[in-house]
């Protein structure tokens, strides 16, 4: 079969014939590459119509409400796997067997510790800090305690600095927790499972026995799972533009954690959270309602539709039902849990909101559950830097393995002023 071309006319020029690509799945791709070589590039800020790379780990179809990772719906991997066998699917690209699993589960909960001079480390900040920008000072910091396996170009020292990000997370980010609160770091327990540890580290205190409630810790790691990889967000293009220019692992994380840090991107779930707190009360909902229908008012309800999702986000079903069922375990009295109960009712329900598409998405129903757990809202993205932290890695690798590999180097449409001469200060009025 014929390769399938695009052509090009340019006036006064010849016709330029363009590769189209074609994917396993999804839209086919118009290759510009040889463009450069014409004198010419393309013009897509914010890169919305353009692939900067091919991967294998995640495959989103936002029209249809379709998240794959690694051909794998994520629903089924919520409701049937935990959260390492995710990670496990998404570094390695294959379902582990029961050897292989214990194997890679037993590596992580036993690597949870951190060298004992990082907790000097964090005395360094105020105790106010943002607990994100504690995360992106410790992460990077992590590449002059972890030195020895550096080599981006070696397969074995990637391998093993994926464990240690992955198994070390958890612990940072209890860290950062405690110490804005005062209160002394707990170490890590390798009896407990991913989920489980990191609700210990982040509750217990030397003083009295933390029990891990199971259905706390299964909405957790439901979580981690939902958060783990979305395809070329902005912060995995981050990662992957860093580790273009051969940047150590812990550096490009640290890149990731910062385009994180950004509320258009990783602070959804915290802004639902003081939406809530600004409507305040369930008496106050048809008032924010009635804004939020209006055109000409600036009130935007948060947590609701999405981005990418144009008819439903297949997080959220999931989420939901763990949302629920940590309210119900926990049979919490708070207002703004209230208020959030009633928002999901009505959006559900309100022919405004069906017609529009305004479904409430996965960082609605996540910030509902961190809250009722007692996570503050400077914590919510942490904790979704930490589930993020998988994904950043597997692609991260992806572009390490990959032969056609190039520093990153966006070009731009030039409006500044063309060459003029510059006049020195002793000739100038």
């Amino acid at each position: 079969m014929a390769e399938k071309k695009a052509t090009l006319h340019i006036e006064g020029k010849a016709p330029i014939e363009l590769p189209i690509i074609e994917g396993t799945v999804g839209p086919e791709v118009i290759d510009v590459r040889k463009l450069v070589n014409e004198g010419y590039f393309t013009f897509d800020p914010g890169f919305v119509a353009t692939g900067s790379c091919d991967s294998q780990i995640t495959y989103i179809d936002g029209a249809a409400g379709v998240l794959l990772h690694r051909g794998y719906p994520i629903d089924q991997l919520a409701n049937n796997a935990d959260y390492l066998e995710v990670c496990y699917i998404l570094l390695y690209g294959e379902v582990p067997t029961t050897k292989q699993y214990n194997e890679f589960r037993s590596m992580i909960v036993r690597h949870t510790m951190v060298h004992e001079q990082i907790a000097s480390f964090f005395h360094g900040f105020r105790r106010d800090a943002h607990p994100m920008a504690v995360m992106v000072g410790v992460v990077g910091a992590l590449a002059a305690f972890y030195h020895d396996s550096l080599d981006i170009n070696n397969d074995q020292h990637r391998e093993i600095t994926a464990f240690r990000l992955l198994s070390k997370m958890p612990t940072l980010a209890a860290m950062c927790y405690k110490y804005s609160i005062g209160q002394p770091f707990i170490y890590p327990r390798n009896d407990l499972d991913y989920a489980e540890n990191f609700l210990h580290m982040m509750f217990a205190t030397p003083c009295e026995e933390y029990e891990v409630n199971p259905v706390v810790a299964r909405a957790m790691d439901k979580i981690f799972t939902l958060h783990a990889d979305h395809e070329q967000n902005a912060s995995t293009s981050t990662v992957r533009l860093a580790g273009s220019s051969g940047a150590n692992p812990f550096a490009c994380i640290a890149a990731g954690i910062a385009s994180l840090w950004g509320p258009a991107h990783g602070g959804a779930n915290e802004a639902c959270l003081r939406m809530f707190e600004q409507i305040g009360h369930v008496d106050n909902i048809p008032e924010y309602i009635a804004r939020a229908k209006d055109k000409d008012d600036p009130f935007r309800l948060m947590g609701f539709g999405h981005r990418v999702y144009k008819n439903y986000d297949p997080r959220a079903t999931v989420m939901r039902e763990a949302c629920h069922e940590v309210l119900n375990e926990l049979q919490i009295q708070d207002p703004l849990l209230d208020v959030a109960m009633e928002l999901e009712r009505i959006a559900l329900s309100d022919d405004y909101f069906i017609d529009k598409k305004l479904y409430p998405n996965v960082d609605f129903y996540s910030g509902i559950i961190l809250k009722a757990i007692g996570i503050p809202t400077s914590m919510f993205t942490v904790i979704f830097a930490m589930s993020r932290t998988i994904g950043w890695i597997a692609h991260w690798n992806e572009m390490h393995t990959d032969p056609h590999k190039r520093i990153g180097r966006p070009r731009q449409l030039y409006t500044g002023y063309t060459q003029r001469e510059f006049t020195p200060m002793d000739k100038r009025s």
